[in-house]
């Protein structure tokens, strides 16, 4: 109790109190530095200090990809949103309400349409806050529709994974989605068109086990969690202890399972340069991004008069 709660008036106390926003500050897993969340959001969610990769919500990663930060949001099959009748110790229908309120999307995939340095480019995202982003039959779906439009418009398609893999409450029909997206990719190939994958923090599971791996390029980005089972279930299934960093893509690139490990501010060139060569489509020339940090401001500058 303090002076505040004991002598205070209820009206004047509430003039008194400051409401903060809970996300103002951001505390770095690596280094338990404290950020301002909007810094961080501008870095495209890099902790500028440690270099750590947040996680993306799928609105903003489709910001940083296409130009002008603008798309179609490709409209994507409705099924059924509960069809086992599965409850544990809640309804997967309110488990489902939930997630829709927390992310905005209707499940954990989302599919836009728009140029990538001036190439038309499919582009699906997983998000990792709607139910760990397992992949459900509104997923597969989704997924399906994507890889479907990239053949009609005969341009590349590029995935951006992150799950903790497929969705229990849906049961064999979440694991049929594993060959079903298979198919799906492999109607991209006979189409010859580019199929990259972007493996994020985290990817395992039966994602893992399907589309997340069959990538013409396999790129990952730095310290991303990538595997099927978790290490503690590897160690006790072969008894010894996992090499440092086991899992993570640096480990992966450097054993052959992934190609590239690229840092986010790099991710959208790599990914337009990639698509012009397996497309052979001609080079754009596209102005470089400036990163926050990069503007300086002369001191004698003084604002532009506004219209």
């Amino acid at each position: 109790m303090n002076w505040l709660t004991n002598v205070v008036r209820p009206k004047i106390r509430n003039i008194l109190r400051r409401e903060t926003p809970e996300n103002l500050w951001i505390k770095c897993p690596d280094t338990g530095q404290l950020v301002f969340y909007k810094d961080v959001e501008s870095n495209q969610f890099v902790i500028p200090g440690s270099n750590y990769h947040m996680r993306m919500g799928a609105t903003a990663r489709l910001k940083s990809v296409f130009d002008n930060e603008t798309w179609y949001d490709v409209a994507l099959p409705d099924v059924v949103a509960d069809p086992l009748k599965f409850r544990d110790e809640r309804k997967y229908v309110d488990r489902i309400k939930d997630a829709r309120t927390k992310t905005g999307m209707t499940d954990s995939v989302k599919v836009g349409y728009g140029k990538l340095e001036g190439m038309g480019t499919v582009v699906a995202v997983q998000d990792f806050d709607f139910m760990g982003g397992s992949l459900g039959m509104a997923a597969g779906e989704a997924l399906v529709r994507g890889l479907e439009l990239a053949v009609e418009k005969k341009s590349p398609f590029i995935v951006f994974a992150a799950s903790g893999g497929a969705r229990m409450q849906e049961g064999i029909l979440s694991l049929m989605q594993l060959p079903r997206t298979t198919v799906g990719v492999q109607m991209l190939r006979e189409a010859k068109l580019p199929y990259i994958v972007v493996l994020t923090n985290p990817t395992t599971g039966g994602v893992t086990a399907s589309y997340a791996m069959l990538g013409d390029v396999q790129i990952a980005e730095p310290g991303a969690l990538i595997g099927f089972a978790g290490a503690r279930v590897i160690e006790q299934t072969i008894r010894e202890k996992l090499p440092e960093g086991f899992q993570r893509a640096e480990y992966l690139r450097d054993h052959g399972m992934v190609d590239m490990v690229v840092h986010r501010h790099d991710l959208k060139p790599t990914l337009a340069r990639l698509c012009r060569l397996l497309t052979k489509a001609p080079a754009v020339e596209v102005a470089p991004r400036v990163l926050p940090e990069q503007i300086a401001v002369a001191p004698d500058a003084v604002p532009a008069p506004q219209a």
